[in-house]
């Protein structure tokens, strides 16, 4: 990222094959729409670039651009709450519908299901920390940077998390083997 900030655009190719396809688990998570993440992606490498100068790689280059990303994702949902609040509520209920009953689905999907379910039911700063850590590897002290927030209170956030993950899983697991 030095060599962009000092004038070599050609390496945020370099940054883009290294780190897109962790940005884009990071959003699909967050999003679970594949298109959007996509965009959300793009949208990270692009600003990327028009901020380069604020990077002073005093920190973990992955800690700035998941701040970015983190903005990106902010920045994208207060757009389109402006322009049609309701539309998207709608879509993402169609989208997050299943035709298939989940008894028809085998036990690990299952599993999955449940969890992913579970995790949508986080607040966002929860569901955050847990795909940070879990799911992309960071550190909390790196979370805590993302966040703005202290490690320590990215430890609660985590603690918090997990303890209402494995509340909701098995509600959701006793509830569909009910069913």
């Amino acid at each position: 990222m030095m060599k962009v900030k000092e004038g070599q655009l050609e390496k945020l190719g370099l940054l883009y094959e290294r780190y897109s396809a962790g940005l884009h688990r990071y959003f699909y998570r967050k999003t679970k729409q594949p298109q959007l993440s996509e965009d959300l992606v793009q949208s990270v490498f692009e600003r990327m670039l028009k901020y380069r100068d604020t990077y002073t790689g005093d920190g973990s280059f992955t800690t700035w651009m998941y701040s970015i990303a983190r903005n990106a994702h902010i920045d994208h949902y207060r757009k389109q709450k402006r322009l049609r609040e309701d539309e998207i509520l709608d879509e993402e209920r169609i989208q997050g519908e299943d035709p298939a009953g989940i008894g028809e689905l085998d036990v690990r999907t299952q599993r999955k299901r449940i969890l992913e379910e579970a995790l949508d039911a986080l607040d966002d700063d929860k569901k955050e920390v847990v795909i940070l850590s879990r799911y992309e590897g960071l550190r909390y002290q790196e979370i805590a940077n993302i966040q703005g927030v202290s490690e320590s209170a990215i430890k609660v956030r985590m603690f918090r998390a997990m303890k209402e993950l494995k509340q909701t899983v098995t509600t959701l697991s006793n509830e569909y083997s009910n069913e």
